[in-house]
């Protein structure tokens, strides 16, 4: 459905090593930064990215709004959260664990050092 994500940050390299080590933990290839200052992370299923905002304002996080990204194992859910708070990230949400419902999920979340709240999301049913 989404061919990209892209979020803002005031301090590109901040991001970027925050990024390179949280979607590392997942198999993800370190962000490229293009000669706009960009910074991309390209994958089969599609591409995150990282931006200064345009308009020059300064950026900020989506008050309601979370990016999930997709963990093969619960194991690779709680190292992307230890590599997140490793890197600047903040815990948000309960902790990272189990959540009962229709479709059971193990889901860690985080605030990246811009204030982006994002999670790591692996299904515990099929």
């Amino acid at each position: 459905m989404f061919s990209h994500i892209m979020i803002g940050a005031d301090d590109i390299q901040i991001a970027k090593t925050f990024y390179d080590a949280v979607l590392g933990t997942l198999g993800v290839a370190p962000g490229q930064v293009d000669p706009k200052g960009r910074c991309f992370y390209r994958t089969e299923t599609g591409v995150f990215a990282i931006s200064t905002p345009i308009d020059g304002s300064a950026a900020t996080h989506g008050n309601g709004s979370t990016i999930g990204f997709y963990a093969a194992s619960p194991a690779a859910a709680d190292a992307w959260h230890a590599a997140g708070l490793a890197n600047g990230g903040v815990t948000c949400e309960d902790p990272p664990g189990e959540r009962d419902g229709p479709n059971p999920l193990y889901l860690a979340y985080l605030r990246d050092p811009s204030g982006n709240k994002i999670c790591a999301l692996h299904p515990l049913s099929s």
